[in-house]
C-alpha cells in the first residue's frame, strides 16, 4: 500500500471548528459552541492514521478541552505566525507541508492555506482565504466544513471505505 499523500490535517479554531462567534457570561466567561459533526471527521481522520494539529491565535480553556476530548496530536495556542509553526509541526513529524493540508477561514490562515499541500476554506471565510484555498467547502465554519474537507481527503486517498467498515465493525472508537 502507497503512503498517503496528506499524512498531516491541520486547521485553525475560530471561523474553522467553531462558527467565530464568542459568547461572554455575565461574569466575562467566554463560550464557543463546537460541531460534533466535525468531531467526528477528526476521530476518522485519526482513524485513518492521519496526524491532527490544532493551530490557533487565541488560547481557550474551551478548546483545549475540545482538543483533549479529540486526542488532537498537535495543540498550539497564541501562534504568532501559524505558517512557522506548521512548518515545525511538519518538521517534528518528518513530513512536508506537502504532505499536510490546512483549513483556515481569514487572513492570518491564507500563507498557510496557500502553502501546504491541501488548502482549504468554509464557505463563510474571507475572500482573500477562498481564494487560496484548492478546497472551499459548502458548509461554513462550525457547521460541518471541516467534516466535508476531511471526508473530501480520506475519498481521495481511498480510505473512507476502509475507516467506515473499521466503525461499524466496532473496531474503531470515534470521539466527537
Amino acid at each position: 500500500m502507497t503512503k498517503p499523500t496528506i499524512q498531516l490535517i491541520a486547521f485553525d479554531v475560530d471561523g474553522v471548528l467553531t462558527d467565530g462567534t464568542i459568547y461572554y457570561g455575565p461574569n466575562g466567561d467566554a463560550l464557543k459552541g463546537f460541531s460534533a459533526r466535525d468531531g467526528m471527521g477528526i476521530s476518522l481522520a485519526r482513524a485513518a492514521g492521519i496526524k491532527t494539529a490544532l493551530i490557533t491565535g487565541r488560547r481557550s480553556p474551551m478548546v483545549e478541552q475540545r482538543a483533549a476530548d479529540l486526542h488532537i496530536d498537535y495543540v498550539i495556542q497564541n501562534a504568532a505566525t501559524k505558517w512557522q509553526v506548521m512548518e515545525e509541526i511538519c518538521r517534528t513529524i518528518g513530513i512536508t507541508p506537502q504532505e499536510a493540508a490546512y483549513m483556515g477561514d481569514d487572513l492570518n490562515d491564507v500563507e498557510v492555506i496557500s502553502r501546504t499541500g491541501f488548502g482549504a476554506a468554509p464557505a463563510d471565510a474571507c475572500k482573500e482565504a477562498k481564494e487560496a484555498a484548492q478546497f472551499v467547502s459548502a458548509y461554513p465554519g462550525g457547521h460541518g466544513a471541516l467534516r466535508q474537507w476531511i471526508e473530501q481527503i480520506l475519498k481521495k486517498q481511498q480510505q473512507w471505505d476502509a475507516v467506515v467498515s473499521r466503525y461499524f465493525s466496532g473496531k474503531t472508537v470515534l470521539n466527537q
